[in-house]
């Protein structure tokens, strides 16, 4: 009976081991968006320092109108990381009553300012000024945003001279460092603005991804079935938590670009932040996934401070 009972137990025990590496197995790669950002600012530093050597310091400049909380803590956080990597950086404040005419201005100033080699006017602008005109007043070789229409076509035409916008350029990283295969990969892009959406399809469906891609949105039909196609599947649609687990196929790998603040009374600030993708349910069936926060965010500022290297090597 003692026999028996040991017997029992070791068998118990091995089952539990067993059913622990399996757990192991099936946990998701968390792709370390913090991680990836610190690589490429680390390239950026080097680079900076062999552009410095030659006498050139990459300058970039970031214009804020008006006082939105969340545009300054992003333009602060512009501004430290240019700090930190030796750039000369500019950073403008100006007041919400700012007419169109003045930040039109203060565009045609740092197009002509030598000193200066990307310019991004934070978005987005009060409502009295129309983005689209102070968009196309920027010398599309200091767009570092990659929104002018010029940089937009590079964007189509694979032409690398061009900007890529920063975000979608980031979500590519993420992809390629970890060591995400997306050639001949079924791709699926929920979101169309010109921002994340549309480039990102134009990155994924390039030459050198290979991927097939689809875009939807919030008024496709049968979302979820859609998303059920995808090997690849990039949430930018700005709506907390709306890809469930049911969208997901297993072993897909999942990239969340939303970030939204959403009410949680057990956090001390009261809310908390979430992606488009309700992560707790989703990450289990996939492969891999990016955290929010944590995820894609650190890489937008670490693709602009690419970007605004590759404008100096450009400008010169």
């Amino acid at each position: 009976m003692l026999m028996t009972d040991r017997r029992i137990l070791n068998f118990v025990l091995k089952l539990s081991d067993f059913t622990s590496r399996l757990r192991r197995m099936n946990q998701p790669r968390i792709i370390d968006g913090k991680a990836v950002a610190a690589t490429v600012l680390e390239e950026c530093r080097i680079e900076t320092a062999a552009l410095k050597a030659k006498g050139i310091t990459p300058g970039l400049a970031v214009v804020l109108v008006g006082n939105d909380p969340a545009s300054a803590v992003y333009v602060g956080s512009k501004a430290r990381t240019c700090a930190d990597l030796g750039f000369h950086s500019v950073k403008l404040e100006l007041p919400a009553e700012t007419t169109q005419a003045e930040l039109l201005k203060v565009v045609a100033d740092l197009n002509a300012d030598p000193a200066v080699h990307g310019i991004l006017v934070q978005s987005p602008p009060p409502k009295h000024i129309d983005e689209e005109t102070v968009i196309r007043a920027i010398d599309p070789r200091k767009d570092v945003d990659g929104f002018h229409p010029k940089n937009v076509a590079k964007l189509v035409l694979e032409d690398p001279t061009g900007f890529v916008p920063c975000t979608p350029a980031g979500c590519m990283k993420l992809l390629e460092i970890s060591g995400i295969d997306t050639n001949g990969a079924e791709a699926v892009v929920i979101g169309r603005s010109m921002i994340v959406g549309k480039p990102m399809a134009m990155l994924l469906v390039a030459k050198n991804s290979n991927a097939t891609v689809t875009i939807a949105h919030s008024r496709s039909k049968d979302l979820p079935a859609i998303c059920r196609r995808a090997d690849i599947l990039i949430a930018a649609v700005g709506r907390p938590e709306m890809v469930k687990a049911d969208w997901v196929k297993p072993g897909a790998v999942v990239i969340d670009v939303g970030i939204n603040r959403i009410a949680d009374p057990s956090k001390k600030s009261g809310h908390r932040l979430t992606g488009d993708v309700a992560y707790d349910e989703v990450a289990p069936r996939c492969a891999a996934i990016t955290p929010v926060p944590g995820g894609v965010g650190p890489m937008t500022i670490a693709m602009l401070m690419k970007n605004t290297l590759q404008a100096a090597r450009q400008l010169g």
